[in-house]
């Protein structure tokens, strides 16, 4: 503030105190005041700040100009820097690729296995191939006193065709196969060796196919795939089974719309049934259509159909109708870490002498066919995986099955048997309606090629309607197998499997007494293998492997014990042509 706008506050200061001062004692009363003229305020003008200050000051001094230069010396020097190389990648050594191989093998009980593997490319977009197999063993069986010894031997070709719009594959095969009925009642362990020695308990299956498939692209048709099959015996029996089954696809706004077809006929014959020489036919006709509207999100996938069947069995002149859920869905919860499943699935399994023989090569030529109808299956389960290598799987069914197809064995026929199968050493199938609880997980652990094990187990409960027990199905089933390499040069594997207790029963028929069931208990059994490898070269391989080597002569079937350990030697040998 200036020292002129001081001086002038300060005077009309002391003007007004002296009349403050007077006011507080003495009474001036009141008086009217009459403003003239409204009271104009005025703003001076403002000094601005220099923008450059002259700085008073009388100690200042001089700053004292620098002059310098640089006095450039050289120095010796003997380092000499390397030249830059990039790092190199160790490469891995590209595994040799051969479009064949031969396996040989030879082991106790005489047993023999061969394979032949070949695959031609005929063109850029054509192959074909055939794969030969052999597998025999002599038996010699403890404690059995029957010829015991089976063969299975086949040949499989195959033509695919992979072009622009369109892909098929052409494929065709016979099968050769010999058992024996060894399985003779305890009541024979007596028997003279005459008896024994002129007993022929061999039985012969020879099978082929015809079938093939198409799939083609950016078409409602997505497919067909068919096959024709043949079965006879050397009872002169013989099945004729052709099936079809096409596929559509119809795409919607948010769904797809998939409709499969199934066509199955079946029809075949046996000389006689068990206990008379009184021919057995029999001929289905089944047609099938399953409808489905499939969504496909991010997490969600969700497939929502049914699947109707009408069944008819010519022999009989009877039609059934069938329907059967088609549910499926899946939600992952946590990325690939969890996901929730479910659903329900149904149809109608046909069955055939064919797929019996499969599960029991010891089934007597005299069966009784006729289809499955499963009319319900609902699941539901978590399965994800807890790491990279890590993967499990939990899932809990309950299903219902009418007339579900189940082995027992064939009575004893005290009578008059003519035939090998004859003396409670063969099975037949009985139906029955059954309801089947099943509780089943598994674990998989896949470090890379190195090492790879699984385990599973299932629990298994039945509900049968006439039957009094389930026979043959086993409570508990449970699996351990493992894959490892050693080195690049020694590789392996191991498996344990554990099948629960199982119920058969036995019916004697004789002349002087009424036929009478009785239930007996096959023990659950365990079983190890385990083969081992070495690779002699890219094309040379050596192998061992062993079976069943806790050494248990188990029964998988009623009075049909298996071979001991059992070892196998062989080589495998891969080439062009």
């Amino acid at each position: 503030m200036s020292k002129k706008r001081i001086a002038s506050h300060l005077v009309l200061f002391l003007m007004i105190f002296p009349v403050l001062l007077f006011a507080q004692e003495d009474d001036l009363g009141t008086e009217v005041v009459n403003i003239v003229k409204p009271y104009t305020p005025t703003i001076s003008d403002a000094f601005k700040v220099k923008e450059t200050p002259v700085l008073n000051d009388s100690v200042t001094t001089q700053k004292k100009e620098v002059i310098y230069t640089i006095f450039s010396v050289p120095v010796a020097s003997t380092f000499t820097p390397a030249k830059g190389k990039a790092t190199t990648v160790e490469k891995a050594k590209p595994i040799k690729l051969f479009d064949n191989y031969a396996t040989l093998g030879f082991g106790n009980y005489t047993s023999i296995l061969g394979e032949l593997y070949s695959n031609f490319e005929l063109s850029r977009t054509d192959n074909a191939g055939f794969f030969f197999r052999h597998n025999s063993s002599q038996g010699d069986i403890d404690g059995v006193r029957l010829e015991n010894k089976y063969y299975d031997t086949s040949l499989d070709g195959n033509y695919t065709s992979r072009q622009r719009d369109a892909s098929y594959n052409l494929e065709a095969g016979i099968q050769h196969q010999l058992f024996n009925w060894y399985g003779l009642p305890e009541s024979f362990d007596t028997a003279p060796n005459e008896f024994i020695a002129a007993f022929d308990p061999q039985q012969t299956y020879f099978s082929g196919y015809v079938g093939g498939n198409i799939s083609l692209d950016e078409s409602m048709f997505e497919g067909l795939s068919a096959k024709v099959r043949y079965l006879g015996d050397a009872y002169s029996s013989s099945e004729f089974n052709i099936r079809a089954q096409p596929e559509f696809e119809f795409p919607l706004t948010d769904f797809t719309l998939t409709i499969d077809g199934d066509v199955d006929y079946l029809s075949g014959s046996f000389e006689r049934n068990y206990f008379a020489e009184i021919p057995i036919n029999y001929s289905f006709l089944n047609a099938g259509i399953a409808p489905s509207l499939v969504y496909v999100d991010t997490d969600l996938t969700l497939s929502l159909g049914v699947a109707a069947y009408a069944s008819l069995d010519t022999e009989n002149s009877d039609t059934n109708f069938s329907i059967a859920p088609r549910i499926n869905v899946s939600y992952r919860l946590v990325d690939e870490l969890l996901i929730a499943y479910g659903g329900a699935e149904g149809g109608l399994e046909q069955n055939s002498y064919f797929s019996f023989k499969e599960q029991n090569p010891f089934v007597s030529p005299t069966l009784q066919v006729m289809p499955t109808q499963q009319l319900y299956n609902a699941f539901g389960g978590l399965k994800g995986k807890l790491s990279n290598s890590v993967g499990y799987n939990l899932r809990a069914s309950y299903g219902k099955e009418n007339d579900k197809a189940l082995f027992v064995m064939n009575p004893l026929n005290d009578i008059a048997p003519t035939e090998a199968y004859q003396y409670g050493n063969s099975f037949q199938v009985v139906y029955d309606d059954v309801n089947t609880l099943s509780i089943f997980g598994e674990l998989k652990v896949e470090m890379s090629d190195v090492f790879t094990l699984g385990i599973s187990g299932e629990y298994l409960s039945y509900t049968t309607t006439n039957e009094t027990q389930p026979w043959n199905l086993p409570d508990l089933k449970a699996t351990v197998f493992s894959n490892f390499n050693i080195t690049e040069e020694i590789y392996g594997g191991a498996s344990l499997f554990y099948v629960g207790e199982r119920m058969d029963r036995i019916i004697a028929f004789s002349p002087l007494v009424d036929p009478f069931p009785t239930e007996v208990t096959l023990d659950g059994y365990l079983d190890a293998n385990v083969h081992l490898g070495y690779r002699v070269n890219e094309r040379l391989s050596i192998f061992v492997k062993g079976s069943n080597l806790l050494s248990d002569n188990y029964e998988k079937w009623y009075n049909y014990p298996v071979q001991g350990i059992q070892g196998l030697l062989g080589a495998t040998y891969k080439f062009d042509w």
